[in-house]
């Protein structure tokens, strides 16, 4: 069933509680370095009246990253930023290489439901590493071979994201790999951070687009990484003005019941057809970031997120469950929107290809 809760730690210094680093809001360097990639280009802003029309609202404002990088999602941001960092550090080493060697002979794995591989293994082909992804059984094999399209290792392994992350993060340990997850916990927080870093790229093209600030934001979480990087650096734009609302399955609430307890949660649940969102343990860096900056989070069914979906793409708007969950949230009714709502919203990735 559909939960919400407000955010009783919003605006606190809640370090003891959910961990002392939060998300950057520093976006000058994360340009920079995603302008080595020839495919990087701003993503648009869509204003969609008939979608503010249906959800009775003053205006519904879409940040469209379907195409971004030429991979379909904004994780491209995150995984190709960050090695992207360890590109630049190697070549201030050694002036002379090529950027396209900079990084040979090194490795980067992970576990992926989807893009976050993908990203990594753009990533790793630009700057001529290695790229080792690990899938659980569940997702379809579809992906499996896209990643292979662009020159990534794969690797079965877990019935579920969790098992397949803890896969990732044996197999790195025992191969000398680079672990390169975007989800955080005690003990691993600085590459996922930096991956969180490059997703400002994304919330500062939406700040220069917006004509004037929006009154309410909404934001589908999975381990929270995209919501806690806008979230951040929202508060650097616009204050205080935005409400903030973080939108997860209600078959995978890992932040709103950690926010209830006051600390870390691990949830339990069935599988959820918000796939990319499945994910039932938060990032410790997300999850910090957003008690700090979220003033709400809400849980969507999985009709809802499918009567969303399919309201979206009778607008032209194709995406998932997962792409579309802030929106379908919107569309489902959010507690506290009002006719006069300006609403900033993110499709996070376009429609499922095989």
């Amino acid at each position: 069933m559909p939960h919400h809760v407000t955010n009783p730690y919003r605006g606190q210094d809640s370090a003891d509680r959910f961990g002392p680093l939060r998300p950057s809001a520093e976006v000058e360097a994360v340009e920079q370095l995603l302008a080595l990639c020839p495919k990087h280009r701003e993503t648009p802003l869509r204003a969609v009246p008939v979608l503010a029309q249906a959800a009775g609202v003053g205006e519904v404002w879409i940040k469209d990253e379907r195409q971004r990088m030429g991979l379909g999602s904004f994780k491209a941001l995150g995984a190709a930023y960050c090695i992207a960092r360890d590109a630049a550090a190697a070549r201030e080493a050694t002036p002379d290489l090529a950027w396209e060697e900079t990084l040979k002979g090194r490795a980067y794995a992970t576990a992926s439901a989807g893009n976050h591989g993908l990203s990594l293994a753009a990533g790793a082909r630009l700057f001529g590493a290695r790229a080792v992804i690990y899938l659980a059984e569940t997702v379809p094999e579809a992906f499996a071979e896209r990643l292979r399209g662009i020159g990534a290792e794969v690797v079965r392994a877990g019935a579920d994201y969790e098992a397949s992350m803890e896969a990732a993060a044996k197999g790195a340990e025992a191969d000398g790999l680079n672990l390169l997850s975007d989800g955080s916990w005690p003990g691993y927080t600085e590459r996922p951070y930096r991956v969180m870093e490059g997703y400002t790229q994304m919330a500062a093209e939406a700040v220069a687009q917006m004509p004037e600030p929006p009154t309410d934001i909404l934001l589908q979480a999975g381990v929270g990484g995209l919501a806690a990087a806008v979230a951040a650096y929202a508060r650097r734009a616009w204050g205080d003005v935005p409400r903030i609302t973080v939108v997860e399955p209600a078959f995978a609430p890992a932040l709103i019941a950690s926010i209830e307890a006051g600390k870390l949660v691990e949830t339990t649940g069935p599988v959820s057809e918000m796939g990319r969102l499945d994910c039932k343990t938060p990032s410790m860096v997300a999850l910090a970031g957003l008690a700090h900056d979220a003033d709400a989070f809400l849980t969507i069914t999985e009709e809802q997120a499918a009567a969303g979906v399919a309201t979206l793409a009778s607008h032209d708007l194709a995406t998932t469950p997962s792409g579309g969950a802030g929106l379908a949230a919107l569309l489902a009714g959010v507690p506290g929107l009002g006719k006069d709502a300006r609403v900033l919203t993110i499709l996070s990735e376009g429609p499922e290809d095989g």
